[in-house]
């Protein structure tokens, strides 16, 4: 009796230490769960990782901590890194969340073709990657893209030159009678490294071409060419190079340049800076018609002060509430709505969901930008 009380109680004290064994192992695998568990799982917690290109643009600022504000009200952690436009910092930024492990990223890429192994390595990991703003290309291991309607927004920087030199309303309906020209314009693009840019430029020299097939336009230098225009990583120091030596080699005292297509604030500022050394903005010579995107504090200024012309604004605030809805339905294990296919990244068609945007003139930057809660009336004087 006292050996099968003894082989009892073993017994019972060996269930015991089982039990609080499996305790243990339960109580760490919740703690992992709480880190994301993946697609129908558990998400509190879940660590979701956001590159963006650089801080030297401030509506790139603006969309991180968009991102990253939205996704912590939801109660996701958040790694939030800008790679100051260099390629292989932002490789080496998306391959540490990875090994962090992210279940989620967000990524504004700086090279939409350069990180096609950081994301086959998230793909083989069960890691979902939603392309933010710009289309990450020529990878299948892309699931989602967030972004505005790009071409539109090239028609839209086009139609605002057009109202500038008075051949369109703001509406976008055509001036009667119109002016007979010819205007001397001249045209810029964004980054070629950067998906957005050639539908940025293509929309615009769509809605351009009928004008400039009629003579009402002329590009004085010749130069419409993608790749001859295109500004590489938009940096406002060569467009304002570009747009120097344009002034130089093809315009004189009696030829001046009346438009120039610009599809970014940043470029927009140094093509004025240019223009502004080579005596434009004077009581005699205005500027010209100069356009832009993004509407940057900077240029919004400028709009006021009458130099540069118009901005296209698109409101990163939805821009980055889209994304994280998107990351959260994934999450989630929840069905992704998108309203486009439009967007073919090289190796197939990426689910799309895409926004709307308005252009800012003088007359309406207030209603638009400062009702909006977007900026406020202190941060434009």
């Amino acid at each position: 009796m006292n050996l099968s009380k003894l082989a009892a109680a073993v017994t019972g004290i060996a269930l015991v230490t089982t039990l609080a064994a499996c305790g243990s192992s339960t109580k760490t695998s919740d703690k992992t769960s709480s880190t994301g568990s993946g697609a129908g799982g558990s998400t509190a917690g879940s660590l979701v990782g956001v590159t963006m290109p650089t801080r030297s643009s401030e509506r790139w600022i603006h969309d991180g901590d968009n991102v990253k504000q939205g996704l912590e009200k939801l109660g996701y952690k958040v790694d939030l890194e800008y790679a100051n436009n260099d390629i292989p910092t932002q490789a080496n930024q998306i391959e540490n969340q990875i090994s962090m492990g992210a279940k989620v990223l967000i990524i504004a890429s700086i090279d939409g073709t350069a990180l096609s192994n950081q994301l086959q390595e998230a793909h083989d990991k069960g890691i979902k990657v939603i392309s933010y703003d710009r289309l990450l290309m020529k990878s299948p291991n892309v699931d989602y893209y967030a972004s505005f309607d790009n071409y539109k927004v090239g028609v839209q920087q086009a139609t605002s030159l057009l109202v500038g030199l008075g051949f369109k309303k703001e509406d976008g309906s055509d001036v009667s009678p119109a002016p007979a020209g010819p205007f001397n314009i001249e045209v810029f693009a964004g980054s070629p490294d950067d998906n957005n840019a050639p539908f940025f430029f293509k929309g615009a020299m769509d809605t351009l071409k009928p004008f400039l097939d009629s003579g009402k336009l002329v590009v004085k230098s010749g130069e419409t060419d993608f790749k001859t225009v295109a500004i590489l990583r938009w940096d406002p120091a060569t467009a304002q190079k570009r747009m120097e030596d344009l002034i130089t080699k093809t315009y004189s005292a009696s030829t001046k340049v009346q438009g120039v297509l610009s599809p970014y604030d940043g470029l927009s500022i140094g093509i004025l800076s240019a223009l502004k050394s080579a005596g434009y903005g004077t009581a005699g010579q205005p500027y010209p018609i100069v356009t832009g995107q993004d509407a940057e504090v900077a240029s919004v200024k400028s709009i006021i002060a009458g130099e540069q012309y118009a901005t296209v604004w698109k409101d990163t605030r939805k821009l980055a509430t889209l994304a994280v809805s998107m990351a959260d339905e994934v999450l989630k294990g929840q069905t992704v709505p998108t309203n486009s296919t439009d967007y073919n990244n090289g190796s197939k068609v990426v689910p799309t969901e895409v926004l709307d945007f308005e252009t800012v003139y003088k007359d309406n930057y207030q209603k638009v930008l400062v009702d909006s809660g977007y900026y406020t009336a202190a941060q434009l004087q």
